[in-house]
C-alpha cells in the first residue's frame, strides 16, 4: 500500500498548538462540527429507522488498560492513570473474536483503546487470530511507538491493514527508533505493499478534546454540548474485563452498556442501555449525563466508514428501484 508521514500542518500547525492551544483546538472543533453535522444526522436517522440495529462500523477491543506515554491530554498517561490494572483473559478474547466471525463482521477492528497495545506481550498472536477469523475486516493498530523496533513491525504487518505510529514529542523530531523504522520502511517498500504504515508527528502537550470532561489539560463541567455524537451508533468499545463501555472517552471505565462475560455480543449491541443512550443523544449530547460536557469529535476514519455505508445503502436502494421498474 504505502509508507506515509503526516505532521498536521507542519511547523505552522505545530506552533499554533504550542502558542495558541485553546484557539487552535476550538477552531478545529467548530469546523469539524459544522462540516460533519449533516452526515452524522443522516446516519443516526438511518440507524434508528431499522428494526435491527446495523452492525457496528468499528470494534475497539482493549486487551490491557495501561499506557507508557506521558501525553498531557490523556488520563491514561503513566502519570495520571487511575484505573485498576486489568489484562483481558485469553478465553474471553478468543470468544469475542469468534462471535464477531459468527456474526459475519467485516468492518474495522482495532485491539486498542486508551492504552499502548505493545504492553500486551500477546498482541501479535492476537492479531494473527483476528486475521484468520476475520479475513475481510480492516484491522488497524495505533501505537505510540516507544516499544517498537523493526522486528516488531515485521512481526505484526502480515496481520494488519494499517499500522499507525503516533510519534508524541515536544520538539517535532522523530524518536530514534521511529526514525529507524520509517527509514527502513521507505527503503524496503516492497515489504509494505500489503499494509499502510503511517507515521504521525504529534505534539505531546496538545490541547485536543475534553474527553467527556476528563482530559487533564482541558476541563469542562459547565458548557453543555448541543451537538450529537456518532460513537454509540458506530462503535463497540470493549474494556479488558469484558464490559462494553460507551466509548473511548470513558477513560475511567465507569459506564457499562453490556457485559460480554454474560451477554452475547450481538445481543449486547442492542442492549437496553445502548438504546437509552442512542435515543437520548439523537439530537444533542446535553440530555445524557456522560456526554453532556463532552466535545469529542469523530475521527476521519469513522466518518469515512459512515459515508461508505450510506453510499452503499443508496446504491443498493437505487439498484432495487431499477429492478422494480423493469
Amino acid at each position: 500500500m504505502s509508507v506515509r508521514y503526516h505532521n498536521f500542518g507542519g511547523v505552522i500547525g505545530w506552533n499554533l498548538q504550542k502558542v495558541f492551544p485553546s484557539l487552535s483546538a476550538g477552531s478545529y472543533l467548530k469546523l469539524q462540527f459544522a462540516t460533519r453535522r449533516k452526515l452524522q444526522q443522516e446516519y443516526i436517522d438511518y440507524f434508528l429507522s431499522t428494526e435491527e440495529p446495523p452492525m457496528p462500523l468499528i470494534v475497539n477491543l482493549e486487551t490491557i488498560n495501561r499506557c507508557n506515554g506521558n501525553c498531557a491530554f490523556c488520563t491514561a498517561n503513566k502519570y495520571a492513570e487511575k484505573r485498576p490494572y486489568k489484562r483481558m483473559e485469553e478465553s474471553l478474547f478468543y470468544h469475542i473474536i469468534d462471535q464477531l466471525a459468527d456474526w459475519g463482521y467485516k468492518g474495522h477492528l482495532t485491539l486498542y483503546g486508551n492504552n499502548e497495545p505493545w504492553l500486551d506481550t500477546r498482541i501479535v498472536e492476537f492479531h494473527k487470530y483476528c486475521r484468520e477469523k476475520l479475513p475481510e475486516c480492516f484491522i488497524f493498530m495505533s501505537t505510540n511507538g516507544l516499544l517498537l523496533d523493526i522486528d516488531k513491525v515485521k512481526s505484526v504487518i502480515p496481520y494488519v491493514n494499517q499500522l499507525i505510529i503516533n510519534n508524541y514529542c515536544e520538539n517535532m523530531k522523530l524518536h530514534d527508533n521511529v526514525k529507524e523504522i520509517y527509514e527502513y520502511a521507505k527503503s524496503h517498500e516492497e515489504e509494505f505493499q500489503d499494509v499502510e504504515l503511517l507515521v504521525q508527528m504529534r505534539y505531546a502537550k496538545a490541547v485536543l478534546t475534553n474527553r467527556a470532561g476528563s482530559a487533564p489539560n482541558k476541563k469542562n463541567t459547565t458548557k453543555l454540548i448541543e451537538e450529537t455524537c456518532l460513537m454509540p451508533y458506530t462503535d463497540i468499545f470493549i474494556f479488558p474485563d469484558g464490559r462494553m463501555g460507551i466509548c473511548c472517552c470513558d477513560n475511567y471505565e465507569v459506564t457499562t452498556m453490556a457485559d460480554l462475560n454474560t451477554t452475547p455480543l450481538k445481543e449486547a449491541w442492542n442492549s437496553p442501555e445502548y438504546r437509552k443512550v442512542r435515543q437520548a443523544i439523537r439530537n444533542s449530547r446535553a440530555d445524557y449525563p456522560m456526554c453532556k460536557y463532552c466535545d469529542f469529535i469523530d475521527a476521519g476514519l469513522r466518518m469515512d466508514a459512515v459515508s461508505d455505508t450510506l453510499n452503499h445503502r443508496a446504491a443498493n436502494h437505487g439498484a432495487r428501484q431499477s429492478l422494480l421498474r423493469k
